[in-house]
């Protein structure tokens, strides 16, 4: 019995091929399982790249599901192997790059909103917290960022020693902490409180000052700085 000619994307009319019409049209002309199938290039056996899109859309809950599944959870869905998977999330990894604002070395940051918009199509989806630092030069212009901690943030998790190794290594006059609340909720906790009044500390101590604390939510931030809470005294208690 041959193939259902509605499963078998090769023998759809030209005119209705994802890629062909994406060349014809636009890809804003077509739907997330469509834009899919043409990173997946071909299905499963029995089903179609655009029907393997649009599982994994309704089983891992949309695009922005899945841009925050790892590669074991986009591997469980029927068609996805490894290589699949991988080209998913190079894709999403590129489109989270493009909307994100540049942040190079050099670049002086004039407003906590600058961060935001660099690091929130970054973070946006991750299920973990990441902290952040960025090094800056006595301008204020960016050194370079990097990451001191994945997971859960606590004050054992975030030690000043590791926030502060690599900003004394390179000579910082200053330094911007950030990270992402996975929940959505950027309003700091008492231990967001008492870890930053630790870093400011810290920071007086070494002589690096530390300009901001940018906590990253769903669409929106809090800035320590704009809150007026950079204070070694604001543990969290006030």
């Amino acid at each position: 019995m041959g193939e259902d000619f509605s499963k078998a994307i090769s023998r759809w009319p030209e005119s209705e091929r994802p890629r062909e019409r994406l060349l014809r049209e636009g890809p804003e002309s077509l739907s997330d399982a469509q834009l899919l199938a043409i990173l997946l290039r071909v299905g499963r056996r029995d089903t179609s790249a655009v029907q393997v899109g649009m599982d994994l859309l309704h089983r891992l809950g949309g695009l922005q599901g899945l841009s925050n599944r790892g590669l074991e959870e986009l591997c469980a869905v029927p068609g996805i192997g490894p290589a699949k998977a991988a080209q998913i999330k190079a894709g999403i990894e590129l489109g989270k790059r493009v909307l994100s604002t540049p942040l190079v070395s050099g670049t002086r940051i004039g407003a906590s909103r600058d961060l935001f918009q660099h690091y929130y199509p970054l973070v946006r989806d991750l299920r973990r917290e990441v902290f952040k630092a960025v090094l800056l030069d006595a301008k204020h212009a960016i050194i370079r960022d990097l990451t001191v901690s994945e997971g859960s943030l606590t004050l054992s998790v975030v030690h000043p020693r590791e926030a502060f190794n690599q900003a004394v290594r390179e000579s910082a006059a200053a330094v911007i902490f950030l990270h992402n609340h996975p929940s959505g909720d950027p309003r700091p906790s008492a231990e967001d409180r008492a870890l930053t009044a630790r870093l400011v500390a810290a920071g007086e101590i070494l002589g690096i000052q530390v300009l901001d604390h940018v906590i990253i939510g769903d669409g929106t931030y809090v800035s320590f700085a704009d809150e007026g809470w950079l204070s070694p005294a604001n543990d969290g208690s006030g």
